[in-house]
Formats: structure tokens, sequence, C-alpha cells
């Protein structure tokens, strides 16, 4: 097979890549090594960024974020028993869409589908050769048959354990990572939110989270030690630590089921620069990870493949190389921007495993000055809608 871009994964940022290729007349086939049913099963977060639902609309998919997603123009924090709000709109005249990851790459694939654009699904024994030069290519197996596909590049949005990080030679990447002492424990349930808006709470317990996915499906967190199990949690013990960890109000309105989903997930972050290798680009989680608190994770994934998308069209279209030189350098200038924001707001609403009164007070007294200052709350609110693409 011969194609202009081989896109490896596909997850929202590999079909997203795919989807803008297209629009821009560029021939991509993408090669994902679990099944269409394995990769829509993959529950993840849901919070998108303006910049995100237009790329979702540049690519002719968000036809159905747009009507179905949620809009939200604010969050509460919640600490001390009480709920402070932050308004985005107020203060950024910007809001958020929430709709689901799952949902973002359903509508990926079956435009994809619909269009007739090649899709390799169940490819075994993935590898990638030759991106150090001007030839490269990407061989799999499928049903005991081997491929080859002959490309001019290679996007490598196949997450954190993919091959394409893995095939970088030792001392070509530097990883930067930072591991946290705790994880989330997640539910998801068909029950109505108990908020019309997020709701992230700071409490002596830990820390929780009152999220949705539409007006009868909600997802809800609580900060768990980080090597504890799902089996040591039933579906009431943890509603019951829920609503302790929530103020009264929010309590009272939280509505209990059993569970549809439940898992625990690690939180931490991570950073490969460069981000490009000759004709080998990585994008999304197989470039940068970062924790959920901020949800950034999407919203980053995203911006990197259109960056790519940009540079690849400047490179067919008007035959320049600028495009695709800078795109390492503007990925790595907004994803770390992301990860700090990521990084503090984490900081903030958890409690951490040793640490002391005075690391608490720290705490309370940042708390406090967010919610009282407007400046505060507007660099909250700006970084959580989303900082501009440049």
């Amino acid at each position: 097979m011969r194609t202009q871009v081989a896109i490896i994964g596909a997850g929202p940022s590999g079909l997203l890549l795919g989807a803008l290729l297209y629009k821009a007349g560029i021939d991509a086939v993408v090669i994902e090594q679990r099944s269409a049913d394995y990769v829509l099963g993959r529950i993840r977060a849901g919070v998108l960024e303006e910049t995100t639902v237009a790329l979702l609309e540049q690519a002719g998919v968000g036809e159905r974020a747009r009507r179905e997603g949620l809009r939200h123009d604010g969050t509460e924090l919640a600490f001390d028993g009480r709920l402070h709000r932050i308004d985005f709109q107020a203060l950024t005249g910007r809001h958020v869409t929430v709709y689901g990851q799952t949902e973002v790459t359903r509508d990926l694939m079956q435009a994809r589908a619909a269009a007739g654009l090649p899709m390799v699904y169940e490819a075994q024994d993935v590898a990638i050769a030759g991106w150090e030069g001007d030839s490269p290519v990407v061989r799999y197996r499928q049903d005991g048959v081997e491929h080859t596909v002959h490309c001019d590049f290679i996007a490598g949005c196949d997450g954190y354990h993919g091959v394409c990080r893995a095939s970088l030679p030792a001392g070509a990447a530097t990883a930067y990572e930072k591991t946290y002492p705790f994880g989330w424990l997640g539910i998801l349930a068909d029950v109505p939110p108990a908020s019309e808006e997020l709701v992230y709470a700071n409490h002596e317990r830990g820390f929780a989270l009152c999220s949705q996915r539409s007006p009868t499906r909600s997802r809800y967190y609580v900060q768990c030690a980080a090597d504890d199990r799902v089996e040591n949690w039933s579906d009431d013990a943890f509603w019951d630590e829920l609503r302790r960890r929530m103020p009264r109000k929010i309590a009272d309105s939280v509505v209990t089921g059993p569970s549809i989903e439940k898992s625990i997930a690690p939180l931490r972050s991570f950073v490969t620069e460069p981000m490009r290798f000759g004709r080998l680009f990585l994008a999304g989680d197989a470039a940068h990870i970062v924790p959920p608190t901020g949800a950034k994770g999407l919203n980053l994934a995203a911006s990197d493949v259109a960056y790519l998308a940009q540079g690849l069209t400047e490179f067919y279209a008007e035959r320049s190389n600028a495009g695709i030189d800078a795109y390492s350098q503007r990925c790595l200038r907004r994803i770390w921007k992301a990860e700090r924001f990521s990084w503090w707001f984490t900081s903030l609403m958890h409690r951490f495993p040793g640490a002391g009164d005075f690391d608490r007070r720290m705490q309370s007294a940042e708390l406090d000055y967010l919610v009282g200052s407007k400046a505060a709350s507007t660099a909250l609110a700006e970084n959580y809608v989303g900082l501009p693409m440049a």
C-alpha cells in the first residue's frame, strides 16, 4: 500500500488527524492494533474547549457535539463545606462543552467509514522504520498476512504504550515525568447529575468530582490511594464516600444507582521532547499526559493534530517545510502551559500523603484567595476554557 501519511492509532487524535487531512486533500491510512469495539469501549473524559469543538466542525464532525453537548459557562469549587462558582463566561467570554470522548471517537469513526477512507483494525505486530530518512514504512500483520505501508510521514497517535515512541533510539528524546501518590476511583452511572455544572471538591478526606456525560448519565470520582483496588469498593461504599466529601447541597442532590463502569485511574504528568523525529511525529498521549483534574488531555491531543495537519498541508500545497519544522515547538509551548495548570489544580484540590498542618493551611489560603480575587479566578477560568492556539 502507498499513502502520504500513515497514522498509527485510531483514538480521537488519530481519527481527527485523518479527518483534517482528508479535508485538505491528503491521503492517509489509520492503523489500530485493537478492534473498533475496544476503542469505543474506552471510557475517557469529555470536557471540550471551544477550539476543540471548532476543530471537529472543521473536520466535518462537529454537528452532533454542537447539538447534544452540554454547554457549561462555569464550574463550582467546594471547600470548607461551601460552594464557590467560577463564572467562565463573565470572566473570559468563553465556555466549555461536555461531550464524551467516546462520542467524539464514534463521530469520527462513522465519518471516516461513510467517506470510504482506509482503516485497519486489529493490526498485529505493528512496526515502523525508515522515518529517519525519506521513505518511512509501517509493517503489520492481519489475519496471518503481512502488510507493508509505504508513506511520506508517520503520525504516532498510538498512546503512551504505543509502538511509535517505543521505536525511538536511546537518547533521541527526553522524558519529563511526575507520578502523583494517589489515584481517582471513578464510576459511570445512568443517573441524573447532582449539579448542572462540574463540582470540584477539596475535602479533608480527599478530592472528589461530580461530572456528567448527559442529562441522564453521570461520572463521579473520589481520590483514593495509589495502590487501592476496585474490588475494595462496592457501589454503596462509593456513593457514601462521594456524599461525605461534597457540601450538603450537592450531597443531597446525588442520585445513586448501579455503576455501569468502575475503575481506578493513576495520576501522572508526562512530556516527551521533542515531538518530531525526522518524518515521525508524536501526538496526544504518545507525547504527553496530564492529570485529569484540568480536563486538558483530549484538548491537547486535538491541538497537536491541528498543528500537524497545518504543517502537512503546507508541505503538500506549498512544498514548504516551515510548518512541520515548527510542529514540536508550537505543540510544546501549549503543552507545558497546560501541564502547569493541571499540576497546579491537582496540587490545590487533593490531599497529599504526609502533608502537615502547614500544607493544609496553604491550600486553604490559596482557595480563599482564588475565589476572592477576580484576577485569580480569571487565571483559572482562562486556563480551564483553554488558552488560544498560536
